[in-house]
């Protein structure tokens, strides 16, 4: 018995080997500032607002750019259905930038979403399905800073978030909590080739509930991602392995108050 034992992990030792020389591997220190706004236009619709300055070497250095905006309709009090538009930008960073040009890369997106909530004891559950379009702008190498064309992909999201009291059964006003999240993201369609997984996100803090219109959370973040391209000196895929801390300023306001 102990023979085949030995021997399956030997050979899973080998392999895991193999993929790690197969590709090459990079971390970033993040920081991750993002703001988040649902505001109430009416019983059922909600306008979305949504901006991420995200750094690397926590402060120093640009990352990415994110701005949104949507519609979330309210279909009951444990489901929402959600879509919009978000303009990203990604900036060069790290020792195998995405874009080698020496200049940000613009990309449009629009989503769909399905969000369902859901309660163990005082632990609150939610479920985010995502579905993306995004359309991906390819530099000119002779002039950078002009778009050459537009490659289009689309990408399945899926998060799952945990919200646990501190005091109580319930969150209420002047009261901490601990959030948990875990995102895959997932590419599919023609484009994608063997890009098919894209990222995963784990973060996990704690928050502070101002009022219910009003949260703040600080978090740690945990990122895996696999670039869209793969190295052009070694042609090997490059995966980052990033951590670093996502602080997040939750704040609503209600539009259908006098």
């Amino acid at each position: 018995m102990k023979k085949p034992a030995f021997s399956l992990f030997f050979c899973f030792s080998l392999l895991t080997a193999a993929a790690q020389d197969a590709r090459l591997r990079e971390s970033n220190a993040l920081g991750w500032f993002v703001y988040n706004g649902d505001h109430k236009l009416s019983k059922r619709w909600e306008l979305h607002t949504e901006y991420q300055w995200r750094r690397v070497n926590f402060l120093k250095h640009w990352q990415q750019s994110l701005a949104r905006l949507g519609a979330v309709y309210q279909l009951s009090d444990k489901v929402n259905l959600a879509g919009g538009y978000t303009f990203f930008t990604t900036y060069p960073y790290g020792r195998y930038p995405v874009a080698d040009l020496g200049v940000p890369t613009p990309e449009h997106r629009i989503h769909q979403d399905i969000q369902l909530e859901d309660s163990l004891g005082r632990l609150v559950l939610s479920h985010r399905f995502r579905l993306e379009q995004r359309w991906l702008a390819s530099l000119n190498p002779d002039a950078p800073r002009e778009i050459e064309s537009w490659e289009f992909q689309n990408r399945i999201r899926y998060q799952l978030q945990a919200t646990l009291p501190l005091r109580g059964q319930t969150l209420d006003n002047g009261e901490p909590y601990l959030i948990f999240f875990d995102e895959v993201f997932i590419g599919f369609g023609k484009n994608v080739g063997q890009n098919i997984f894209n990222q995963n996100r784990i973060s996990g803090g704690i928050g502070y509930q101002f009022s219910k219109a009003f949260k703040i959370e600080l978090a740690y973040l945990n990122q895996i991602t696999q670039h869209p391209e793969v190295d052009d000196a070694s042609g090997k895929p490059v995966f980052e392995f990033n951590h670093g801390f996502r602080l997040n300023l939750v704040y609503d306001l209600d539009f259908t108050k006098n």
